[in-house]
């Protein structure tokens, strides 16, 4: 039973392999790796040469040996995977470097024989596995070690240029891998769609690109080309399944997990709507509106969910509107590098396409930020209370909770800022979308979005400082975040609902509702504040008028505000007491100005001078004599 599962997970052998070692690495540790795997298998197989002897060729495995031990198809795979992964890394090594032109000569010599030798251990594992299993039975182990040996023969044809062999190879292995993924379901065919949507389906579109195949063709109509129709899996495949190769209308299209959805003939960007004329990006946008559909009961169904479990239900749709936008992108460089100008109707299409998918996916990140900020846009500051785990007492009560500290409100809010932060850049770089800059009222409703957020920026700032005890800062900032939520304008989109997914758009209600929230907050802290300054003042007078303090004579530069005390004028009687005299200053040029009086003392030192320096000259004669100071 083990042997058989086993040998069922080939494919999934595989792209465990790949994802686990590339996620950490390249793929020359990936080669590595298979290098001490294959030592491993090799040892427990006993066909590892012993240490210190020569190397002696080992039989080639059989039909017996693999029924007889399934470990043997993981050497197969092993030594195929070890020689693919050592061709991807020359290349990428090549790619890397940038002054590097197209891989010519030994180095592109070197990556085909990898690959040949990757695709010759395929094709001996499909003989292996084929002359063990009766030939009119076809299982879906051999049309996966199938797939995988057309999947190295394309990759072995795509780097030696021969489109077409590349094209037949891809598509038989396309054929296969997408009805082993229909045949699996959603939760085991997602290694067959990784696998297409990685490496078959884009070189597919690379070849039929080299040999001038209209883009609009899509990947069903390509591999239904050039589809080997004398081969026995691609009949035994259409045998099961005979509508994998019937083109599905350009309205709908069937997803890997079975899901039959629309795809979109135009899109729609203010008051312009183009055609959509690449299936790529077509079928992007079809995934990404499921996606939204999902999203949308998701959140309705689980109103109760975390913030984080809500904010991560967004990746479902952020994915598919990147691919949509990665698909924009990829038609505009090709169109660009085919030499289409850009006045072209093609090309203009595409930019308004590339506006309306960027300003989307835009939308669906600034509105996953907008549910980590929490209720309310991050308006209202909820306390967390910190529950302790319960301990086992004898009166068996459980431990009280404790509010959140001070600190861990300003990390939080320091959180919102960062996001509100990402919020503003992000509508920020709408402005360099195609199309925007001219675009004068969606600059003007960017602006007001921009002021929302802005709003709501500041009120975390300010609460910040209200919790340091800073109200004439906090009071500052909420008059600021008032004055953001006066201009924004009364209308807005007062049919969206609650139960819709939180996006760019903001609403009546929301702004209206971050206004009356600042309206209050600047109204108390304003009391807040004029009971601080009363309370200074106050303090200000009591030192003012007791005993001891300082006469009004001496405290002239302050204002009393509440009167002067008369009785604290002057000191009666006065007191004995030192007063500053005259300043004392010293004078650096006093001995560069001549005072009178000093003339003549200088003149005496001067004439003084050399007898004293005789005297100097003389004693320096009679000083010591000899060593250590003794006379001889």
């Amino acid at each position: 039973m083990d042997k058989q599962k086993h040998l069922m997970d080939i494919t999934k052998f595989i792209v465990s392999h790949r994802n686990e070692a590339l996620l950490v690495g390249d793929y020359g540790s990936y080669r590595k790796q298979l290098s001490r795997r294959l030592l491993t298998v090799n040892q427990r197989l006993g066909r590892a040469s012993p240490k210190g002897r020569k190397y002696a060729p080992k039989p080639p495995i059989s039909a017996q040996d693999v029924a007889g031990n399934s470990e043997f198809i993981a050497l197969l795979l092993l030594t195929a995977e070890r020689a693919w992964a050592h061709s991807l890394h020359m290349k990428s090594m090549h790619s890397a470097d940038s002054s590097a032109k197209d891989i010519t000569g030994s180095t592109r010599t070197h990556i085909i024989s990898r690959l040949r030798k990757a695709q010759q251990t395929a094709a001996h594992l499909v003989e292996v596995l084929r002359s063990s299993k009766d030939e009119q039975n076809i299982s879906q182990i051999l049309l996966e070690a199938r797939a995988y040996y057309c999947m190295l023969l394309g990759s072995s044809c795509f780097e030696s240029q021969k489109w077409e062999n590349c094209l037949k190879a891809y598509s038989e292995a396309h054929l296969i891998y997408k009805w082993l993924a229909r045949s699996r379901g959603a939760n085991q065919g997602d290694p067959f769609s990784e696998l297409l949507t990685s490496t078959v389906d884009p070189s597919i579109r690379y070849a039929a690109y080299q040999l001038q195949l209209s883009r609009t063709l899509s990947i069903t109509t390509i591999v239904a080309r050039y589809l080997p129709s004398d081969s026995n899996y691609v009949q035994e495949v259409l045998k099961q399944d005979p509508d994998l190769l019937k083109d599905v209308p350009s309205s709908t299209k069937r997803s890997s997990d079975g899901i039959t959805k629309d795809l979109p003939k135009t899109i729609s960007w203010r008051s312009r709507t183009v055609t959509i004329e690449d299936a790529n990006i077509a079928q992007a946008l079809a995934a990404a509106s499921i996606a939204e559909q999902k999203l949308t009961s998701s959140l309705s169904a689980n109103s109760e969910q975390p913030v984080k479990e809500r904010a991560g239900a967004y990746d479902e749709v952020l994915l598919p509107s990147q691919d949509a936008v990665n698909a924009t992108k990829t038609a505009i460089d090709e169109l660009t590098a085919d030499g289409v100008a850009q006045g072209d109707q093609r090309m203009q299409g595409l930019q308004i396409t590339r506006t309306a998918v960027n300003y989307a996916l835009v939308g669906w990140r600034i509105g996953r930020n907008r549910v980590l900020c929490g209720r309310g846009d991050g308006a209202h500051l909820d306390p967390e209370l910190n529950r302790r785990p319960k301990r086992s007492r004898e009166d068996s009560e459980p431990m009280a909770t404790s509010t959140e500290s001070s600190s861990k409100r300003i990390a939080r809010l320091r959180e919102r800022v960062a996001l509100y932060d990402t919020i503003l850049q992000s509508l920020d770089s709408v402005k360099e979308l195609p199309g925007v800059a001219a675009d004068q009222i969606f600059l003007e409703e960017l602006g007001t979005k921009r002021l929302y957020f802005a709003s709501l920026r500041c009120l975390a700032i300010a609460r910040s400082h209200n919790i340091s005890g800073n109200s004439k800062n906090a009071l500052a900032l909420y008059a600021r975040a008032l004055n953001y939520s006066s201009n924004l304008p009364s209308q807005a989109d007062s049919d969206s609902t609650s139960e819709k997914p939180l996006n760019i758009e903001v609403t009546e209600n929301q702004a209206n509702s971050l206004h009356h929230l600042l309206e209050g907050l600047v109204a108390q802290h304003r009391a807040l504040v004029e009971i601080e300054t009363l309370n200074a003042d106050t303090a200000k007078l009591e030192k003012s008028t007791a005993p001891g303090s300082l006469p009004m004579i001496e405290r002239l530069d302050d204002y009393p505000v509440n009167g002067a005390d008369l009785s604290n004028l002057v000191v009666y009687p006065p007191r004995l007491r030192p007063i500053p005299v005259k300043p004392i200053f010293l004078d650096v040029a006093w001995t560069y100005i001549d005072y009178p009086g000093r003339a003549k003392k200088r003149q005496e030192v001067a004439n003084g001078a050399p007898e004293v320096a005789i005297e100097r000259v003389d004693e320096k004669k009679e000083g010591r004599k000899g060593w250590f100071g003794f006379g001889r």
